[in-house]
């Protein structure tokens, strides 16, 4: 029954969540313990970044450089385990809702289909529109899980400390477009810098470049029944927008609420002109390649 599918589909789900959070603690409790370790890795990077800056006559730059208190990085992440708590919290009440959600959609379904027909043009729109904003997410998380799989287990490949917690912050902030594979391959590159130096930076950028080229292009495109195209413009407002609206939250989910606004436009006769004018109509467009034209 659907109601048993739903129970299940959800278990698996969370006994999943559950996993990779277990996995991720241990990973940060690793890297926190090995702190003190940290802090004289980084002296001594110093001391050979004055070293080698030495000949040029511009030492004394890094020869009494701010101290970096470690300390202070623990407290700083601390402070992001809480928001990350809070976070993981709001995911839980997201996905509660979720389950009571797929509970109803039957229900939905017939009385939208009593209301509109089943084979109206609205119904048969929205049917269409909606089934496009759930594959983007789906290959996004996809996308996402690939690249974090492959850059955690790099990173432990090559013993950086914390390689899961990494692979699973590139998993979370990959949902953050353009940026966020970004910001969450810093941490690592910092990290191989204090373990193996500037050889260890540098194989770990040329990783990132790497698997951005590789996941984000060709692995992308094939798991997407068809490119998920938007102007940069429009992304990037995006994420400033629902960033500053919702913080964290609102930039992971900066797309797919985009999608669903532009959604509710292209579903109105009224304003459906102002998808047009920024060029994402043909997002909407059915499989045969004609939109719904404005009546």
């Amino acid at each position: 029954s659907t109601f048993s599918s739903v129970i299940v589909i959800t278990i698996a789900a969370c006994l999943i969540i559950a996993g990779f959070v277990g996995l991720t603690a241990l990973s940060l409790n690793s890297v926190v313990a090995d702190l003190p370790q940290y802090q004289q890795d980084f002296n001594a990077r110093l001391a050979d970044v004055s070293t080698m800056l030495a000949p040029l006559g511009v030492s004394d730059l890094v020869s009494t450089p701010p101290s970096l208190d470690f300390g202070d990085v623990l407290s700083f992440g601390v402070s992001s385990a809480t928001v990350a708590g809070d976070m993981l919290m709001f995911l839980f009440f997201v996905g509660v809702l979720s389950f009571f959600m797929l509970l109803e959609v039957p229900a939905i379904t017939d009385r939208l289909e009593n209301r509109f027909g089943r084979a109206s043009d609205t119904m048969q729109s929205f049917s269409r529109m909606i089934g496009y904003v759930i594959d983007f997410i789906v290959v996004r998380t996809e996308t996402n899980f690939i690249h974090g799989v492959l850059f955690g287990g790099f990173l432990g490949l090559i013993g950086v400390h914390g390689a899961i917690m990494w692979g699973t912050l590139t998993f979370i902030l990959g949902y953050i477009p353009f940026f966020g594979l970004i910001i969450a391959a810093v941490p690592a590159i910092f990290l191989a810098w204090l373990q193996f130096g500037v050889p260890g930076a540098l194989a770990v950028i040329f990783v990132v470049c790497v698997l951005n080229l590789l996941v984000e292009n060709p692995v992308y495109s094939y798991l997407a029944a068809r490119k998920f195209e938007m102007p940069a413009l429009i992304v990037i407002f995006s994420v400033i927008f629902w960033g500053w609206l919702l913080g964290l939250v609102g930039m992971l989910l900066s797309v797919p609420f985009t999608l669903m606004i532009l959604l509710s436009f292209q579903l109105s006769d009224e304003l459906r002109w102002i998808n047009v004018t920024l060029g994402v109509n043909h997002l909407f467009e059915d499989t045969s390649g004609k939109s719904k034209e404005p009546e």
